[in-house]
């Protein structure tokens, strides 16, 4: 069976790989399940509207025109087989909450839908008191003459709706498009209302989740609806898949990578990229409507379609570039605020190495007309590894060394949004207690039993500052944020504090650092300057500080 078809009623005007289907009727793309299709009229599992896009506006020559589109299909098969995303169905009723200013939007509504389409409930804005749930099963409670009541609806309509009402799934205001269209939006969810998880999330890495302190939420801050909410109480996150959009805004400005986009993941990036070698890729979110964009496409620019537009983050562009040894535009009339710090971070990169940005932005047809003719690869620029399962941090460390080399760049700002930093301790107050490694879970700190050091590899470092919240000593660790050294020290662990062993006094086992021994015996000897015994066992181990306690009590009995 064929799994790729294309479909032109006009036909194609040459010739195409013969393990791509073509077909101007449309009754050949129904007598059987297509992978991949150039057009949505075609059942299949994806639809590639980039292979017409790049069809109608490519200026490469026909072989390479024969050869790429292959590749298109090619890398649409493997955005589908690495996809995570999993569709869920939502059951609706027909109970329908009208929220109006008036009788007259009322009137408006009812004369739409002659009531004969929903279960309609009617409430004027001023008793409403607070919406939540999500479509589906809404929970709106309003005040009925000083009494709270709770209606119990599917989808509502609300007038000129407040922030607040939007952000719920299921709540849909006329004034941002038709009446007509919201009164249809109604009735093609309760037919059938499909949503898709977006997101998969990894606590252990979290820079919020169970901590003591308040160090991150930035998912949660620029979540555009209740997807993702936070509990301050246990410090944990939920997230609701029936209320994400799927814009993936909280994944560009995760600082750990605790959070992966379920339709394209940074191993799929990887695996995409490949396909781009030698290539200029021109990134395309699904909202820029690549079908209706017409424009001059100069030779080797191959589009790089995507779902979301703001999941994007420093270590997918890096891997985008580096996998096509090339400077690499972005399409979007919106940016993100991880994606526009990703972004600024890898340009001041890329301007100290190469001179040239690494991702020149088009916010609109005529922006993108001139990022065209600038584009170009980068000498030298091309760099591979294969980054499977890797975290965010260290996909981007292991890219940016390569950049760096054994050069001294400088430095470069980050923040405020996405954040990098260097920690920095001062010796002479650690005692090498090792709380701040175990705050520390994305391995940026870490303790080396060989020598007895404290360790830090700054390319790891979130800034988080949590072990700084962490350390039990004053004035010991500090850090300097929103910057990244550009020298090959910034990649390697570097020693914070080290000390030597204190052997135990009674039976020279090593058990403790030295510094921490002597802070707590200058702290406790002034208590038991009275008992010589007592005394000791601060320089004890464990078992024989009991043993030295028991023998006192029975001298003492």
């Amino acid at each position: 069976m064929q799994e790729f078809i294309y479909y032109n009623p006009n036909g194609l005007d040459f010739p195409i790989s013969e393990e791509i289907f073509v077909t101007s009727n449309l009754e050949d793309g129904a007598k059987s399940d297509f992978l991949i299709s150039n057009s949505p009229l075609i059942k299949s599992e994806l639809t590639a509207k980039e292979v017409d896009f790049y069809i109608k506006n490519s200026k490469d020559s026909l072989s390479n025109k024969i050869e790429n589109v292959s590749t298109l299909y090619e890398i649409a098969a493997t955005k589908y087989d690495l996809s995570q995303d999993i569709s869920y169905n939502q059951e609706l009723n027909n109970e329908v909450l009208l929220i109006a200013n008036n009788e007259e939007e009322y009137k408006v509504f009812v004369e739409k839908t002659l009531d004969e389409d929903f279960n309609l409930f009617y409430i004027t804005t001023d008793i409403l008191k607070s919406i939540s749930g999500h479509i589906g099963n809404l929970s709106v409670v309003v005040d009925d003459e000083g009494k709270d009541v709770t209606l119990n609806v599917s989808q509502i309509v609300w007038f000129d709706a407040k922030e607040e009402g939007l952000k719920q799934s299921g709540t849909f205001d006329p004034s941002l498009s038709s009446l007509d269209e919201v009164i249809k939006q109604l009735k093609d969810n309760i037919e059938n209302y499909e949503y898709r998880k977006f997101i998969t999330y990894d606590s252990s890495i979290c820079q919020y989740h169970e901590r003591r302190e308040e160090i991150c939420s930035r998912c949660e801050d620029v979540c555009p609806t209740v997807a993702i909410t936070k509990d301050d109480k246990t410090k944990t996150l939920s997230f609701s898949m029936v209320d994400c959009l799927g814009c993936g805004g909280c994944i560009s400005i995760c600082p750990s990578g605790s959070l992966e986009y379920t339709p394209m993941s940074r191993t799929s990036i990887y695996e995409v990229s490949k396909f781009y070698s030698g290539k200029i890729p021109l990134i395309i979110p699904n909202k820029m409507n690549m079908e209706n964009l017409s424009i001059d496409l100069k030779e080797n620019v191959l589009p790089f379609a995507i779902d979301g537009e703001k999941f994007l983050d420093e270590s997918m562009f890096i891997t985008i570039a580096q996998e096509s040894g090339s400077q690499v535009i972005f399409y979007s009339d919106f940016l993100s605020k991880g994606t526009r710090n990703a972004i600024e971070i890898l340009n001041q990169i890329y301007q100290k190495k190469y001179s040239k940005d690494a991702v020149i932005v088009a916010a609109n047809e005529e922006e993108l007309s001139e990022a065209l003719k600038e584009v170009a690869l980068i000498e030298n620029s091309r760099f591979t590894f294969n980054h499977t399962s890797s975290r965010k941090r260290e996909i981007f460390a292991i890219r940016l060394k390569h950049i760096v080399g054994d050069e001294d760049l400088g430095t470069v700002t980050t923040g405020e949004f996405v954040h990098y930093g260097k920690i920095q301790v001062k010796e002479e107050n650690c005692t090498l207690c090792l709380s701040c490694v175990g705050a520390c879970n994305v391995d940026a700190l870490v303790a080396d039993a060989r020598d007895n050091t404290l360790r830090i590899n700054s390319s790891l470092c979130t800034s988080c500052g949590y072990c700084l919240v962490t350390c039990p000593e004053a004035d010991c660790i500090s850090i300097e944020s929103d910057v990244i050294h550009l020298n090959k020290t910034w990649f390697t662990e570097e020693i914070l504090a080290q000390d030597e062993l204190f052997a135990c006094v009674e039976c020279g086992k090593e058990f403790a650092t030295t510094k921490a021994i002597n802070k707590i015996a200058a702290i406790m000897s002034p208590l038991f300057a009275s008992n010589p015994v007592k005394q000791r066992t601060l320089y004890c181990c464990e078992d024989c500080k009991a043993k030295l306690m028991i023998k006192q009590g029975l001298l003492d009995a």
